[in-house]
């Protein structure tokens, strides 16, 4: 091979980098690294860590929800953080849907629920992953699994709780601050420009009127009659039953399991052994996803934070700063 032939496919090699690299660093200034490197290498497969060894051939997905039901926005954090990743979470539901090796699912629930919207998502890919592609769905709770984190697990094949576990919280919540006297007292007025009657619904510098606590409580209706049918769906119990039951109080996992809420007492590695014997999967391998990493792009991503995350990254600053205040209902367990 001539010098010229060597040239050019240096050059070459050498613009292929380039394109890479402005890819990622595009992708780290939309919060987008990892996801760019998986682009740009070709790799979309999650990362496994086997916790059980057996055939691989038919395996159990161990999926992980932890901390509040919540899509924030953001994409996993460099730094790996441990809170719950929405975005991710779905991605493992699907591809243990789509994975051909994986003959059962569990989802380990450690959570007092979050989002509406969100925990309606992860409840339709419980459904899908069940109807869809055939697969049985287990549920784990651990602590919490409260509101939010019932209804995910209700269409569940199998709930299994701790006795100790604090599950149920049934129903929805909305609230924000009312701060109207406070800034009376001190001088502050808010000055609104709206171009309707309900536009600054919820507003916390006056007082609500009762229309708009109708209008609210109507939404507020709606939402808790979609989570009533799902338990009424998921669990194959009378609707007048869940209605008793779905008062907004908490339940433990033993009072759970003699109201019909929860199939069985125990802890995650009893549900295993409840999916390997009534599922046959009885040799199964058991895996979980790590962490919110994407194959290649994970390992680069990790490879670079010291490159590319700034102070304020590091203190969570920006992400706090970008959060919305504004009031949004919840299928949630809170003070």
């Amino acid at each position: 091979m001539n010098a010229k032939r060597w040239i050019a496919i240096g050059i070459a090699a050498g613009l292929l980098a380039i394109s890479v690299g402005f890819q990622t660093l595009f992708a780290v200034i939309n919060s987008n690294f990892t996801d760019a490197i998986d682009t740009a290498t070709g790799s979309t497969f999650l990362s496994e860590e086997i916790v059980e060894d057996g055939d691989m051939t038919n395996r159990i997905a161990v999926l992980k929800v932890e901390g509040t039901i919540q899509d924030t926005g953001e994409e996993a954090s460099l730094l790996g953080s441990g809170t719950y990743n929405h975005a991710a979470f779905l991605e493992q539901l699907e591809q243990a849907g789509l994975d051909d090796t994986v003959g059962g699912v569990i989802i380990e629930v450690n959570s007092p629920g979050g989002g509406v919207v969100e925990s309606a998502e992860i409840h339709d890919k419980v459904v899908e992953i069940q109807e869809e592609y055939g697969k049985p769905v287990y549920v784990s709770m651990g602590n919490t699994a409260a509101s939010g984190g019932y209804y995910l697990a209700a269409s569940a094949n199998k709930i299994v709780a701790h006795p100790a576990t604090l599950t149920g919280s049934i129903g929805v919540i909305m609230s924000t601050l009312n701060y109207a006297e406070l800034a009376d007292k001190i001088g502050i007025k808010e000055e609104v420009i709206k171009s309707a009657e309900h536009k600054d619904i919820m507003s916390g510098a006056r007082e609500m009127t009762d229309e708009e606590r109708d209008i609210l409580q109507s939404i507020i209706d709606d939402m808790y009659e979609d989570f009533v049918q799902v338990i009424v769906d998921g669990r194959g119990m009378p609707e007048d039953q869940v209605r008793e039951l779905g008062d907004g109080r908490v339940y433990s996992g033993k009072q759970a399991m003699e109201n019909g809420l929860v199939d069985d007492l125990g802890d995650l590695e009893d549900t295993i052994a409840m999916m390997k014997e009534e599922q046959g999967l009885e040799n199964a391998e058991v895996f979980e996803y790590t962490g919110d990493g994407f194959g290649m792009g994970s390992f680069w991503a990790t490879a670079a934070e010291g490159l590319f995350v700034s102070d304020s990254d590091l203190l969570g600053i920006k992400q706090l700063m970008g959060k919305s205040n504004s009031p949004e209902a919840m299928y949630l367990y809170t003070e």
